[in-house]
């Protein structure tokens, strides 16, 4: 049951998220990895996220969107004491002038491409609170990171326009040798401000048939396989596990079709399932570009670094 309630809802629900995804859209715009390293005492423990949620806001206000896995671009801020003061009571309370130096960086490369550095106050009862205040207090409409942003964000533009065509001709020879994955999330990288968008996307999108014609020929085998095991109920599941895998404009789908129908005649009611299918309402493009996108965004989840080190900043 657990296995049939999973096929069902693969079919039910992953299609038509495409549709709904922001990922489907035709432009993909810029994006960047939010990273911030583990902040020591005074600092307390919420202070990470206070400052990465502060980031992230940066980055939204500039139209620049936040990578959940650290790609090749990434911003930062590290803070350092510049003032303190004690302020009389009752009650007592510390008053500190903060320094926030900001970056925007190349992880893989270790080049910096932006930097700047604003001020911030705060106060609070302890050391700890009034560094958190002042990263509360931090002014993201300040000129200077405005300005930090934009040179942050054209020197990135700027690269993939000069590193595009080799990007897209090593996703080719990946494709080439089976790496689909790899080579989506190269393509899936190059942001709709690159010159070479629409080159990068039509050619994800012939690696992506030639993904899923190919999955689809590995599931089909391997759905075959399971049904001619016992050609009952149970095998009838297995087999339905790698039919859910396949999508409908693969090339072999028909012969899929086909396949299920042999399953369902034989097993009628005691096998729930259906074939995946597009909603008529789905614009296919923009579905079969967000399924491009994931593919590739999946691969790149999966192959972070086990340590970060960006001590190259300092």
């Amino acid at each position: 049951m657990k296995r049939l309630f999973i096929m069902i809802f693969a079919v039910a629900f992953v299609l038509p998220m495409f549709a709904q995804q922001p990922a489907a859209q035709k432009g993909q715009n810029l994006a960047i990895k939010v990273l911030v390293e583990e902040m020591v005492e005074p600092f307390p423990a919420t202070a990470k996220l206070q400052m990465e949620n502060k980031l992230n806001r940066l980055l939204t206000q500039n139209g620049i969107a936040s990578m959940d896995y650290l790609g090749q671009f990434f911003i930062t801020a590290h803070a350092a004491p510049l003032t303190k003061d004690i302020l009389p009571g009752p009650p007592t309370k510390i008053a500190e002038t903060m320094e926030f130096t900001f970056y925007i960086a190349d992880y893989y490369n270790q080049i910096i491409f932006s930097t700047a550095s604003v001020n911030a106050k705060g106060v609070g009862e302890t050391e700890s609170k009034s560094y958190m205040n002042a990263i509360k207090n931090l002014n993201l409409n300040s000129p200077a990171l405005k300005q930090f942003v934009a040179e942050g964000r054209a020197k990135i533009i700027d690269y993939y326009n000069q590193q595009a065509d080799k990007m897209i001709m090593k996703a080719k020879n990946l494709a080439k040798q089976k790496s689909f994955e790899e080579a989506l999330w190269i393509v899936s990288t190059i942001p709709s401000e690159c010159d070479k968008y629409e080159t990068a996307l039509a050619a994800g999108l012939e690696i992506y048939q030639e993904y899923i014609d190919y999955t689809c020929q590995v599931n089909l085998a391997a759905a075959k396989t399971a049904w001619m095991s016992g050609q009952n109920s149970l095998a009838a599941m297995d087999a339905g596990e790698y039919l859910s895998q396949i999508y409908p404009d693969a090339a072999c789908y028909p012969e899929a079709e086909e396949l299920y129908k042999e399953i369902k005649g034989k097993v009628l009611d005691d096998w729930k399932f259906e074939m995946k299918k597009y909603d008529d309402s789905v614009d296919l493009e923009f579905a079969r570009i967000g399924a491009m996108r994931d593919v590739g965004v999946a691969y790149g989840t999966h192959q972070q670094p086990t340590s970060t080190n960006i001590g190259f900043l300092r």
